[in-house]
């Protein structure tokens, strides 16, 4: 089997490298990424540097059985036009070479934010997919899935497999992770003490470690099963959970005053979270997991609490992986 992953040195895409460069039914991994990894030395890899938002893709997916598309832009949030062009442009440019060199199979990793809203509401992959409307994230996400379901309706004899997890976390995530949504305005010292968290009420977490979300996309290339999954640890955090975790004050906070915060200083270029992600968090449903359960046979190793823990233990050490950040720039 040959496989190419876009994205391949990101969160997910480090850890399915690993995966499959082990995995005796894989015979060949093409590794495309912006960023390719130097010197770091994989079984069965070859690395490809290029954007799928811009370059040429044509000969990359030549031969290939299977594509995992997991490239995507978090940052730059104040730069539409170019997050727009990795996520929603670039992924019908890897569909549309995916489908042109006559690959069978297409896993995505989609993500709970494609989740219209749903609120206090648990929920299987029948719910709808239409994201909500002030995240730019959760947007794109429902705009690739749709471009899926237009993909499927017009080649029927390719398997398509959408993953849906929760927020995705790994200890060695840790500085990319601080860059991408903290910036500088909470310093290292503040998160190493960890002394409060803010309580917003009927806010919850779902999370997953990384490793058993690459493990649900090595299971998937391998077996016959086609749509979406959701993918989420046990148990469901509410904010005194976390509080709880890290032995830390919990504060009510209402989520009106907290989207202001989160507002104000992303304008003023404080740090690079703009508020869609807060509404995105708080009108997130509930995902329920029991058809990766059944159908994939996937058990998360790592709980949520764990996760959790290790990612802002993580945070702490500004913990990194085999490829650098993009931006240095932590307030883009």
């Amino acid at each position: 089997m040959r496989v190419v992953v876009t994205g391949a040195t990101g969160n997910v895409g480090a850890m399915l490298m690993r995966r499959l460069s082990a995995d005796p039914a894989v015979d060949e991994i093409e590794g495309v990424a912006r960023r390719p990894a130097r010197g770091w030395e994989l079984a069965k890899v070859r690395w490809t540097g290029l954007d799928v938002g811009r370059d040429p893709l044509g000969s990359v997916f030549a031969g290939a059985d299977a594509v995992v598309h997991l490239a995507w832009a978090i940052q730059p949030s104040r730069d539409r036009s170019q997050t727009l062009r990795t996520n929603v442009e670039g992924s019908a440019r890897v569909f549309d070479a995916a489908l042109r060199a006559g690959v069978g199979s297409i896993l995505y990793a989609s993500s709970v934010g494609t989740y219209a809203p749903g609120h206090g509401r648990t929920v299987d992959e029948s719910w709808p997919a239409t994201g909500v409307s002030s995240s730019f994230y959760s947007r794109d996400k429902a705009a690739v899935e749709a471009q899926l379901d237009a993909l499927e309706r017009a080649h029927p004899g390719v398997r398509v497999v959408r993953m849906r997890p929760a927020l995705i976390f790994r200890p060695t995530a840790g500085a990319e992770i601080r860059r991408l949504f903290l910036g500088t305005l909470i310093p290292r010292s503040v998160i190493r003490l960890l002394p409060v968290v803010p309580a917003v009420r009927g806010l919850t977490l779902q999370c997953v470690a990384t490793d058993d979300v690459a493990a649900a996309f090595q299971t998937a290339l391998h077996e016959p099963v086609l749509g979406a999954f959701n993918l989420a640890a046990e148990p469901v955090l509410s904010m005194d959970d976390v509080a709880s975790a890290f032995h830390a004050k919990s504060i009510p906070m209402p989520a009106a005053l907290l989207r202001t915060v989160v507002d104000l200083t992303w304008r003023a270029r404080l740090q690079p979270t703009p508020a869609g992600w807060l509404d995105m968090a708080l009108a997130a449903p509930t995902m329920n997991s029991a058809r990766a359960h059944d159908e994939l046979g996937w058990k998360p190793e790592i709980d949520a609490v764990t996760a959790l823990v290790e990612l802002v233990a993580g945070i702490k050490d500004d913990a990194t992986d085999v490829t650098p950040p993009l931006r240095t720039d932590p307030r883009t």
